[in-house]
């Protein structure tokens, strides 16, 4: 039988379809601005979804029955390969992305399927002719640290966790890659007339690099109407733009030991940094001390221990305790993507909390303690950023969220990633930012080095000819009664194609992975996507003449 997902009957799939996630965060500038929807909150509710036809219930079930167990299968051969971006190399020449195209070309050879390598993106399609279903996805994965997965996050895992697929990619975005082609070979194997080519694009630098895509955009003619499936359900229509700012805290001479003294410091903040990527919220960040007392060091870890979601390892140089001794402290938290930052605990902004209160010498570690505290907190949304934090009713409010900090031959790197809906240009926000930090620099008497803004454009996509049939579709297999779509923080490649609309693989109201080093898709949803994905096909690409039979 058809699986069919109840969100009466599955508390975690919160019929509160309003909540938004965020997903692959690229830095890219979509020259589409969506300033000129900002009517998008005032939009009324849309009517109750019609039914699916029996033609695409009846094929999605095919799809189910025939393929369920063999896409995961499938997919354990694609989650191998380390596409991660690598300085120096580009998926022409890496290994590992010469090696994912070839798998992917043995894969859709198997399938019936046609396929066609165009150097960062591959075509994978069935059927002809010039009208088409774009199918828009990515192969590239950030990169992961082993020491956070029970087995090797480059090997796909069904056993750590029973009823879960896990691995690099599983929901970012190889998983629905691999849904997507048994979706087209269960519509092959029914011998259906197409009436418009399903053509699914799989980009390989998305998580790094959108400008080889836009070349490719220039000469290639797109679908005119796309779905793209590295986001969310029931349907994205809006998405917030990704954004950045960076700068570097500067080197500082070191403070003698009877400078410190001198300055009533009571001890020495001696490095400190964390963050993995720049759309990752930190699972860890270290702190190097020297010269804390025992009494100092006992209330580090009781203030450690009251807070929520936190782990910390505290390490001493000198088992006595003595002045000169280090300190080292690593603060481990739940990594998640930049874009949801409500759903991890920062591993960075909770390691500065710790530290607050204690008065350490001046030096570029203490000065970039003093700015995650200072400028940041445990916030989410830019409240401590100047002015800067704003809302949107319907896309909800821009986050913030301090993803990497690294020492360099510079200084220490501070980067801060955001999510920002409509509301505000990159013009206010610049001078917002350049404001604030000018602000924090005449307090601490220092001038900070390399500062750069990159602000994303949001754009609104509610105005595609397919909502309201991908709508119809989530609404039949999950049993919800006139889905509505949804807004995310991220952003995502649907931005530079026509009509495009992203439509899953997760499910609204539940964690996304993607990004995180516990990334996973359970067996049921990695079902389900098939499922809609083969229905969504049909709706929209097979001819009317067999639908309406």
């Amino acid at each position: 039988m058809t699986l069919k997902l109840s969100l009466k009957a599955a508390s975690a799939l919160s019929l509160l379809l309003s909540s938004g996630l965020a997903f692959a965060a690229p830095q890219a500038d979509s020259q589409l601005s969506a300033q000129a929807d900002s009517d998008v909150s005032a939009k009324a509710p849309l009517q109750a979804a019609p039914k699916i036809s029996a033609l695409a219930d009846r094929v999605a079930k095919y799809a189910l029955d025939t393929y369920g167990d063999e896409t995961i299968s499938a997919l354990s051969t694609l989650i191998p390969y380390k596409t991660v971006e690598t300085e120096g190399m580009t998926p022409l020449t890496h290994p590992e992305f010469v090696g994912f195209k070839a798998q992917l070309k043995s894969l859709s050879q198997s399938l019936g399927l046609d396929y066609s390598d165009q150097g960062y993106v591959v075509l994978i399609g069935l059927g002809e002719g010039e009208q088409k279903l774009g199918v828009i996805t990515h192969g590239d994965v950030q990169p992961a640290d082993g020491s956070f997965w029970q087995q090797d996050p480059f090997t796909l895992d069904s056993q750590s966790q029973p009823g879960f697929l896990i691995g690099r990619g599983t929901e970012d975005d190889k998983g629905p890659i691999v849904t997507a082609m048994y979706a087209m070979k269960a519509i092959k194997d029914k011998g259906l007339i197409l009436n418009r080519r399903i053509e699914l694009l799989v980009y390989l630098a998305e998580e790094s690099d959108w400008a080889p895509l836009k070349a490719f955009l220039t000469e290639f003619t797109p679908a005119d109407i796309n779905i793209t499936i590295d986001a969310e359900y029931p349907v994205v229509t809006a998405e917030k733009g990704w954004s950045e700012i960076r700068l570097t805290i500067p080197k500082m001479p070191k403070t003698p030991k009877d400078g410190i003294a001198a300055s009533g410091a009571s001890a020495s903040l001696d490095s400190f940094s964390g963050g993995a990527f720049a759309s990752q919220v930190p699972q860890q960040a270290v702190a190097k001390i020297s010269g804390l007392d025992m009494k100092t060091i006992a209330a580090l870890k009781e203030k450690a221990s009251a807070q929520q979601g936190m782990k910390y390892q505290f390490e001493q140089t000198s088992s006595a305790g003595q002045v000169n001794g280090q300190l080292i402290i690593t603060a481990e938290g739940k990594s998640t993507h930049s874009s949801t930052p409500e759903a991890g605990v920062n591993a960075v902004t909770h390691q500065a909390e710790l530290l607050k209160g204690i008065h350490f010498a001046r030096s570029e570690a203490a000065l970039t303690a003093e700015f995650i505290q200072q400028m940041v907190g445990l916030g989410l949304y830019g409240e401590q950023f100047g002015d800067i934090a704003y809302e949107d009713d319907f896309m909800g409010p821009m986050t913030l969220a301090a993803t990497l900090v690294k020492p360099n031959e510079q200084g220490t790197e501070i980067v801060l990633n955001l999510r920002r809906p409509v509301g505000k240009t990159p013009e206010q926000l610049d001078q917002e930012t350049h404001q604030a930090l000018e602000s924090w620099q005449a307090q601490q008497s220092v001038s900070l080095k390399g500062v750069e803004t990159y602000w994303g454009e949001p754009k609104l996509m509610d105005k595609a000819p397919h909502l309201q049939t991908l709508l119809s579709v989530f609404g039949h297999f999950t049993d919800t009664p006139s889905p509505r779509p949804v807004a995310i923080g991220g952003s995502t490649n649907s931005k530079l194609f026509p009509n495009a609309l992203s439509f899953g693989p997760a499910m609204p109201g539940v964690e996304y992975t993607g990004h995180s080093e516990h990334e996973f898709i359970t067996k049921a949803q990695f079902m389900l996507n098939l499922q809609m994905y083969t229905a969504a096909f049909v709706e929209l690409a097979v001819s009317t003449e067999e639908l309406s039979e």
